[in-house]
């Protein structure tokens, strides 16, 4: 790196006076001087000319002003640090972690929520050189065990020889598996190459980094976050996924004439034992209750359905317990970083109010889209009853989970991108929290919602959108998940807006608060 091309066009005098126009502004003003001085630094990830003479304005700065500003300059020095986390011999980096003593001492005065704590534990994380200083100093504060496993996380280096993957988010403290659950892991991590390891292990780093970032931002300009009310670990109630009651076709057999084949788009037929295209000539296997449309089975290939059913029954036990997981421990966590949601102003009450109040189906199945682990397929059900409902995802284990509390709703493998379902079929379908598991083609699954929406029939989603400061708009996009390893997408309201309208529905209501997005559309005649 040539540090004149890279850092030419900055001046220290300038950083300076950014820094000073900060720490002195009124308080009204505190926001709009911080946001200037971002701007100045850098541009969603990427550093500026000036980023390298303010690096060590910023951390000179940090003695000028009070804890809460201290905290958001904290903040910006993790930031510019991220950019440039993997660069060797960033000068950025180095000017930053010129200011360690500084650090740590600012530090040995905080208590573990106070903003400015956060702010800096969010800085520290950046650098695994100085672990055994900063844990050494941390240990003094008593953190949370959560907030303390994922400083512990970021300060540790690879080791190829036994890389440690995955099960980082929301913290690792949270991953307690079973044994045949961490055999699970070793095999996925064995089929790596050394490459794709590095790249998982600075995903996962960057998913702490995001959420830990996220926490702190909203700490310093908004106070300490609403508590979660935790449920019990499942590894401390001995919880296990309740086994999926065993059904066969007859569970999906009072939807059949709404099901096409997603190869030929012609029917299936729901024969005493199988699910059948008679047109491509293939058996779709059917366990525990759950279709599986990706895993068809031709005439002419070697195997048999029953083979088709024990290889889905396999995939039914690998990592059982990920929907208990998800439900208790990882939603509300993603609530409050995709949302916004630190001040819990949305709670679970009230999402399963918004469903019951705005579901209302004309004739036809009602669709729960990417259903996930169950938890809102029940309050649909309660909504328009068991009987109508079916359940629809491309996660085995949250489906095995779903199966496991919900025996009477029957549930479907399938894509959400090519929906199953003939045109104007469903009465309503709802896609609660999952829009954005699949946001390159949202309006791909839009569109398919309005082609198989019978007229009259709604479309309830709940979803996210994109803040509009963007510091914390860098931390919802830097989560990175396995659908989508390149970071979060969400979405802005009028994309949402547009997407519906040429999906031929129409908006009946809209609503949020942080950046939740509530709609309730209906399809138009």
């Amino acid at each position: 790196m040539s540090v004149d091309s890279t850092y030419a066009t900055g001046t220290r005098a300038t950083a300076g006076a950014l820094v000073e126009e900060f720490a002195a502004a009124p308080d009204a003003g505190v926001r709009e001087a911080y946001r200037r001085l971002v701007e100045a630094v850098w541009d969603g990830g990427t550093l500026t000319g000036l980023a390298l003479p303010a690096a060590s304005e910023i951390v000179d700065g940090l003695d000028r002003a009070g804890d809460d500003r201290a905290g958001l300059l904290a903040v910006l020095l993790g930031l510019l640090t991220e950019a440039e986390a993997y660069v060797p011999d960033s000068p950025v980096r180095a000017a930053v972690r010129q200011g360690m003593d500084r650090y740590l001492d600012l530090l040995d005065r905080c208590e573990p929520d106070e903003p400015l704590a956060q702010g800096l534990i969010y800085l520290l994380a950046h650098f695994p050189e100085d672990r055994d200083r900063i844990l050494a100093q941390v240990s003094r504060l008593e953190l949370p065990v959560d907030d303390l496993s994922r400083l512990d996380r970021c300060l540790r280096e690879l080791d190829p020889a036994d890389p440690d993957l995955g099960r980082v988010w929301p913290a690792p403290s949270v991953w307690r598996l079973t044994d045949e659950e961490r055999a699970f892991d070793r095999a996925w991590i064995a089929s790596l190459s050394p490459e794709q390891i590095t790249v998982n292990w600075r995903n996962d780093t960057r998913n702490v980094w995001a959420y830990m970032g996220a926490k702190a931002y909203w700490t310093v300009r908004d106070g300490v976050p609403a508590a979660i009310p935790r449920v019990p670990h499942p590894a401390d109630t001995g919880a296990t996924v309740p086994p999926a009651a065993e059904a066969g076709p007859e569970l999906l057999r009072p939807h059949a004439a709404a099901f096409r084949c997603p190869a030929c788009h012609d029917g299936l037929d729901f024969g005493a034992g199988s699910v059948r295209c008679e047109r491509c000539a293939v058996t779709y296997p059917v366990t525990r209750g759950i279709l599986d449309l990706t895993e068809g089975i031709s005439d002419a290939a070697a195997g048999t359905g029953d083979e088709a059913s024990a290889n889905l029954l396999r995939k039914l036990a690998e990592m059982p317990t990920m929907g208990l997981y998800y439900e208790a421990l990882m939603r509300p966590e993603f609530l409050r970083v995709a949302g916004s949601n630190w001040d819990a102003a949305v709670t679970p009450a009230a999402e399963d109010a918004y469903i019951a109040a705005h579901v209302r189906p004309v004739d036809g199945p009602v669709l729960d889209l990417a259903a996930g682990a169950g938890r809102w397929t029940g309050v649909i059900a309660q909504a328009v009853g068991a009987e109508r409902l079916v359940a629809l995802d491309m996660g085995l284990p949250m489906l095995n989970t779903l199966r496991g509390k919900l025996p009477e709703v029957p549930a479907v493998r399938a894509s959400a991108l090519e929906l199953p379902f003939e045109d104007a079929s469903l009465g309503a379908v709802v896609c609660w929290n999952a829009l954005q598991a699949f946001p390159d083609d949202a309006g791909t699954a839009i569109a398919e919602v309005g082609r198989c929406l019978r007229p009259g029939g709604t479309f309830t989603l709940m979803t996210f959108v994109w803040d509009t400061d963007p510091v914390y708009r860098h931390f919802q996009a830097a989560h990175s998940f396995p659908g989508r390893p390149a970071g979060m997408l969400l979405f802005e309201a009028e994309q949402l807006r547009t997407w519906l309208a040429e999906a031929g529905m129409v908006i009946r209501e809209e609503s949020g608060s942080g950046t939740f997005v509530f709609i309730t559309a209906e399809r138009a005649a």
